[in-house]
């Protein structure tokens, strides 16, 4: 049973690629379709594209370095492994954090407050999320700057003074891993904060709603409810992700059970996979353009038969 278990693992994280791929690259497809005909694309939209690409770019990564650790460790040099968690990293960021900004942007749009400082940031929207988009590039750049100390240190591990190498190394090796976490926990409780705030907002609907007792059931109310799921949804897969990436690390770090650092990796790619279906389930646009694809199919099907 250990013997298939690679395999196994093997055929799911492929399974989540071509599904992912598939639909990060309908997203992006029916945007670009979208702008060429209306010469002209939304904020919402521009994010939901560039979210795709990048969730694409990681999807794919995280299929290569499987290959090279599990399926074929030959080909994963000192000089190769650098460069794909590079890659890695900045496809990961993008995804994380353009899905932070779609939190915000809904959060934006769609709650209402008095606030003079909500107000502010909702009649500035767009710069509020480009501010947001900025500041994780300069945040990237501090990762990648980090990640190359480390790289470089370990492929010159043997050379020039041994101990201040090893204390060097463990101190760009720390800022590595809080690097990390900070640029994973930022987004989320980004994204935290907007569903907080989305439900208290809802609530505040609902209680109008009822004094003037004109029901529930509201464009308001739907609107809210699905930027509520589509950004639940990601908090609940990122905490998987999150959870599945610390036990990972950890796990080759110390050197413990191989098959869970591989179950790991596998409900690891679960987030940039899956979500994008939630995406599009939860964007009306998307939706149509889905649905209409399945009629599509169904009717090519019959006249197949």
């Amino acid at each position: 049973m250990i013997n298939l278990l690679p395999s196994i693992f093997s055929i799911l994280i492929i399974v989540q690629c071509v599904l992912g791929s598939s639909a990060n690259g309908f997203i992006a497809l029916v945007n670009c379709i979208d702008w060429v005909k209306k010469h002209k694309v939304s904020c919402t939209d521009r994010i939901l594209t560039a979210l795709a690409v990048s969730r694409i770019g990681l999807l794919w990564t995280i299929v290569f370095n499987w290959y090279g650790t599990v399926l074929h460790p030959a080909i994963y040099s000192s000089e190769v492994k650098p460069i794909v968690h590079i890659i890695w990293v900045v496809s990961n960021q993008f995804s994380l954090w353009l899905a932070a900004s779609l939190s915000i942007l809904y959060l934006l749009k769609i709650a209402n407050f008095s606030s003079l400082l909500f107000l502010h940031l909702k009649w500035r929207a767009k710069r509020v999320v480009l501010m947001i988009l900025w500041g994780s590039l300069v945040f990237l750049v501090f990762h990648l700057a980090v990640i190359s100390t480390d790289a470089k240190m370990q492929m010159n591990e043997y050379k020039g003074n041994i101990t201040s190498e090893s204390k060097l190394r463990n101190i760009a090796h720390l800022s590595k891993v809080i690097l990390f976490i900070l640029a994973n926990l930022i987004p989320f409780t980004m994204s935290l904060t907007a569903v907080l705030l989305l439900i208290f907002s809802l609530w505040k609907h609902l209680k109008t709603m009822q004094l003037s007792s004109k029901g529930s059931q509201d464009p308001s109310t739907e609107v809210h409810l699905r930027a509520m799921q589509t950004v639940i949804s990601f908090l609940l897969l990122f905490v998987i992700f999150f959870v599945a990436q610390i036990i990972a690390v950890w796990n080759s770090t110390t050197q413990q059970n191989n098959s869970l650092r591989m179950l790991c990796k596998v409900l690891g790619s679960l987030y940039p996979s899956s979500h994008s279906f939630i995406l599009i389930w939860g964007n009306k646009k998307l939706r149509q353009a889905f649905l209409s694809f399945l009629r599509q199919v169904r009717c090519w099907l019959k006249e197949r038969k």
